[in-house]
Order: C-alpha cells, then structure tokens, then sequence
C-alpha cells in the first residue's frame, strides 16, 4: 500500500444517502451533510480526478452539487464512509490491486447496514480495473495508517474487537496486514479518542488519532485540556509512540497537533481533530472548526507538508455525522509503467 502522500489517480467518495446516521430525504441534516461531501469532493477535483458514488436514484441530486468536474456513478449504499467501505488499493509493479476487507458496520453496530457497503469495494476495485484480493480481516480503511515503508499503524480495539475478529490474535491480524499491505512492522495503539466508543463511533479508528507525515515522523492528536478525558488518553498514546521504533529500527519523531479548544458540544465530549485530513497531488484538505486553534493547526501542517496547497473543509458538518474528511475518502495510487 503506498502512502497517501504518493500520487493519486483519482479519489473515491461516496454521497450520503437517506438513512439513520444522516436523515430522511428532504431533511435539514442531510442536506448539510451531502453539501459538506460536495465541498470536499470538489475542492478535490481541483486538483485530481473525483469518483462520487451515489446511492441508486441520488445521481441527479449528487450531480447538482458536485457539478460536471466530478464523475458521479451509481451504486447500491447504505452509507457514506468511502474509506471504511472502499477497497485499499495497492501497488505492486505495474499492477494495480484491491484489498477488500470483511465489512460488517464497525463490528456489528446495532444502528448499521451494510448489506449494500459490504459489497461496494469489490465494485470500486471492478470500476478502477484493480486486481480483487478478498482478506478474511474485518478491517476498514480508517483502522490503518501506512509509512510506505514498511510500518503500520493499527489499535486493539478495532482490529482485536471480538465484534469484528473474534478470536483472532495480535500475531494473526499482523499476519493478514502485512500480506495484504505489504508491511512488515506493526506499531499498536491501545486505544482511540474517548468519544469513538460512542454509540456511532467506529471504536478506536486510528485516522483521528495518528497518521503518518513521512517515514519516521508521525503527526499526533493532542488534547491540551486537562478537563477533557482524551487529556490522559492522548498524552499516553503519545508517550507511547515515541518509544516505538518503525520498520527500519528508527525511532518515530511525533509532532503533536494540539485539538480544537471546544471540548463540549451538544453536551458531549468532542473529538474534533485536524490528524484526520486528506492528502493528495499537491493539496492537503483538513476539515476545521471555526476554533480559534484552526489557524495554529493549519500553519503546522502546512509546515509538514511543504509545497501543497491547504484546503480547508467544514469539519464540523461532517464531524457531526461521526468521521472527518479522512473518512470520507479514498486514494487509488497512480501506477506507472516504464
């Protein structure tokens, strides 16, 4: 799997359909949110081809706000996490490959669907005419992080969920990974952000959490406020990366992100984050919050990812939903043949 910061293809994506997590048709939230998708998906195709896939009978709704810059397809959904759902691509020569994980509803969550989801990858990977690989690993895309290298990152609690793999061991998962992914190191979080084991939370994705900048350096989501349970929760996945070492020996260098200043809203505990953003050919876009820590985490990524332009997203609209850009899309690596 190569990095997301080596060149695109194109983006996959996938337009909110009517549903539990967004809204019945006609309704103010899901308006908000398939405008919040749109935004994204076409600041994106500024810069590389954008595949939306739309819900059977959404295509004209989807077209209206994307416009012809991007292509809108149709297929059976049931939601709109194209990272979770969506194959992962990889490369290997000039061969283009899919890995479609075990989908099952972030470990059979009373509130999903996915008899549609679950079949999506295997569309996406038909549709990009990438080489279908089937794992037997309940995964989703948002459970990894890749250096390029040879390193992954993962947490317990989302590939060790009993809901998704039962049984299955530290060893088995690494195995099944590093086939699949082609990595050979494994660095494991023991956790995510508080709020992810939530009701319609993912528990534990590591995209809000930690992502890799480049081999050896890891950007990190921080919590500054001692009031907020992701204090304690982030200083030790911190402290625990920077004793980890990469698939080289190395040691990781982490730079820490600071969260957004708003640690309540609508009563609960927030888990806003900028770690969750999106790179692509030469843009980065980063959902933000209209929190006076926007522009501090926008000059430091900005700093950590030199020469790319960085877009701006309203995190807030799609947060609201349970994820953050990251989530919503999905890199398909250019192949090259020489």
């Amino acid at each position: 799997m190569p990095p997301e910061w080596e060149p695109h293809a194109r983006t996959w994506m996938a337009f909110p359909p009517a549903n539990l997590t967004f809204g019945a048709e006609g309704s103010a939230t899901l308006s908000a949110a398939r405008a919040a998708w749109a935004d994204v998906a076409t600041t994106i195709s500024r810069y590389e081809p954008v595949t939306l896939v739309a819900n059977v009978g959404d295509s004209r709704s989807a077209t209206a706000l994307v416009g012809r810059g991007v292509r809108v397809i149709e297929r059976p959904l049931d939601d709109a996490w194209m990272r979770d759902i969506g194959p992962t691509f990889t490369v290997d020569g000039p061969t283009l490959g899919a890995v479609d994980w075990v989908f099952n509803g972030w470990g059979a969550q009373h509130w999903a669907r996915w008899d549609h989801d679950a079949l999506i990858a295997a569309d996406v990977a038909r549709d990009s005419a990438a080489e279908l690989r089937h794992s037997s690993l309940t995964n989703e895309g948002g459970g990894i992080h890749v250096d390029g290298a040879g390193t992954v990152l993962v947490t317990e609690t989302v590939q060790l969920d009993p809901k998704r793999n039962p049984g299955w061991t530290r060893a088995r998962v690494e195995a099944e990974l590093h086939a699949q992914l082609g990595t050979t190191h494994a660095i494991w979080l023991p956790r995510g952000l508080t709020r992810d084991y939530d009701e319609f939370g993912t528990r534990g994705h590591v995209d809000i959490v930690a992502t890799f900048v480049r081999p050896g350096l890891v950007a990190a989501h921080s919590q500054r406020d001692p009031a907020h349970p992701d204090f304690d929760v982030t200083k030790d996945l911190i402290g625990l990366l920077r004793a980890s070492t990469d698939a080289t020996g190395n040691p990781i260098d982490v730079v820490e992100i600071p969260a957004p200043a708003a640690v309540v809203v609508d009563d609960a505990w927030t888990d806003f984050s900028y770690i969750n953003h999106y790179v692509g050919n030469g843009f980065v876009v980063v959902g933000t919050f209209d929190d006076p820590k926007d522009e501090e985490a926008l000059e430091l990524l900005s700093r950590l990812y030199p020469g790319r332009a960085i877009e701006r997203a309203d995190g807030r609209a799609i947060f609201a939903h349970g994820g953050g850009v990251h989530c919503i899309t999905q890199q398909q690596p250019l192949v090259t043949v020489e």
